[in-house]
């Protein structure tokens, strides 16, 4: 289940706080649903474009690769913003699973880049990096679950 995946956060808590960000407190936190209805609920009111904005920021990824990996091109995100409107649902769900997936990898390797790194090696008996898995929902969940495998001590 997904449920077991999300950190428990209220989400009424959802105001972006740029000094929050720069003092390296997150606000990422607030997008993370506490289970799969409330991932679907927010998916589907559509998640902002400043999101995806500061959480390619946060990262230190190129919004190039980001909206890559969500499925979409920078253009069409810049023009979401433009237009001030929120991402669809799909693209929205997928970009609340990378939040999640982001926050679950910096509690558990100390920081962004240090789960960047780990994103890029390998897999246990494979040529594939877990970030060859990030470009669907569905690989984001299996990484998820490596990374909660391995946080529990088993190899992966």
């Amino acid at each position: 289940m997904m449920s077991k995946k999300y950190k428990t956060i209220d989400q009424e808590s959802t105001v972006v706080s740029e000094a929050a960000v720069a003092y390296g407190n997150t606000y990422f936190r607030y997008f993370i649903p506490k289970d799969d209805y409330h991932l679907v609920k927010l998916a589907q009111s559509g998640v902002n474009t400043d999101v995806f904005y500061s959480f390619s920021d946060s990262i230190d990824m190129p919004e190039k690769v980001l909206a890559a990996m969500i499925n979409l091109s920078a253009r069409t995100i810049s023009n979401y913003r433009d237009q001030n409107k929120t991402l669809e649902p799909n693209y929205s769900e997928h970009l609340l699973k990378l939040i999640s997936l982001y926050e679950l990898g910096k509690e558990y390797l100390g920081n962004v880049d240090e789960f960047s790194k780990w994103l890029d090696q390998p897999m246990w008996g494979s040529a594939e990096k877990p970030s060859d898995f990030l470009n669907t929902s569905g690989g984001v969940d299996l990484i998820i679950a490596r990374l909660e495998r391995m946080a529990q001590g088993y190899p992966i």
